[in-house]
């Protein structure tokens, strides 16, 4: 079956089958980027257009390729060479696009619901690439997708997130999206980064990184949101990176078989030291392979396919 709604707005949009039914139509879809022609006729004749308004590589490159090997026609908008830098408003640039008749519109905005205004007006599906500091739902579901293949039984597992919570839509999401499959969550970062509410989210709280990973089953860092944040939450980039980064010497207090993640970019040498991004327990390339098999997945769910049938 495809999935029973029009968007994907949030993690809390889904149930835990609709998420096992993504992850498991991304298996089928990843084998695609094996094939020497990484083309399938899937949504032939389907139109999906990218409108972010904020920078992006990993998610906009991703859901475009997903879009032309599924054979969709893809329209990528760059709001500094559209309408939008002569001050039209997001909901008249989301009627004019629907004029157009798209299927699909993938959106990054950096106002928190701005996807769910466009789901309100707009009769094609809506997928939610990030608003602001709210939901990142694709992350969370690659993130899921990445540790199933090495961990294929979530429930039960650890995992530590590690940074700037309070400004991480990433963190948001897949703290949702784990304690659905049944996994446990801890948080660890500088108070000044922590969300007053955190604990009230069901995860635990650690102000320092050695007892947060000591058994966990994966790491998660985030970078720093300089670009959500005022000053003054920390001292300097290098103390943060003194108290808080992953290094070599750090990681020796987690487990030795655990997995590395960070949803990029990342910047080497602050949350995350060279050696450790590039280390033998890093999933971190993993997760920008696999990103391209949850968004074919989710375009062909929503564009009305069939699970299993590509």
């Amino acid at each position: 079956m495809g999935l029973q709604k029009k968007d994907l707005l949030g993690i809390r949009d889904l149930t835990v089958e609709e998420i096992r039914l993504i992850l498991d139509s991304a298996a089928s879809m990843k084998e695609i980027a094996s094939r020497d022609i990484k083309k399938v006729p899937a949504l032939r004749g389907k139109t999906v257009i990218n409108l972010f308004y904020e920078p992006s590589t990993r998610t906009r490159t991703s859901f475009e390729i997903a879009g032309k090997w599924l054979s969709a026609d893809v329209i990528n908008i760059s709001t500094s060479t559209s309408s939008v830098a002569k001050g039209e408003s997001l909901k008249d640039t989301g009627l004019t696009l629907q004029a157009m008749h798209p299927d699909v519109v993938v959106i990054r905005h950096a106002v928190p619901g701005a996807p769910h205004l466009l789901a309100r007006l707009l009769k094609a599906s809506i997928i939610n690439a990030g608003d602001g500091a709210h939901e990142h739902p694709t992350q969370a579901l690659l993130d899921l997708f990445t540790i199933r293949e090495r961990r294929p039984a979530l429930e039960g597992l650890q995992v530590a997130i590690v940074g700037d919570i309070l400004h991480s839509r990433v963190a948001r999401s897949n703290i949702l999206a784990m304690q659905m499959m049944g996994m446990r969550v801890r948080v660890c970062g500088p108070p000044t980064l922590l969300p007053r509410y955190v604990e009230s989210l069901g995860v635990e709280k650690f102000l320092r990184v050695e007892p947060a990973i000591a058994d966990a089953d994966v790491i998660m860092m985030l970078r720093i949101q300089r670009e959500r944040m005022g000053a003054g939450l920390f001292p300097t980039l290098r103390e943060y990176s003194k108290l808080f980064g992953l290094n070599a010497d750090r990681l020796k207090a987690a487990r030795p078989d655990v997995l590395i993640m960070h949803p990029g970019p990342i910047n080497r040498g602050v949350e995350i030291a060279p050696e450790v991004a590039d280390g033998p327990y890093s999933l971190i390339l993993d997760q920008v392979e696999n990103g391209l098999a949850i968004r074919m997945a989710l375009l062909y769910l929503l564009a009305g396919g069939q699970a299993g049938n590509n």
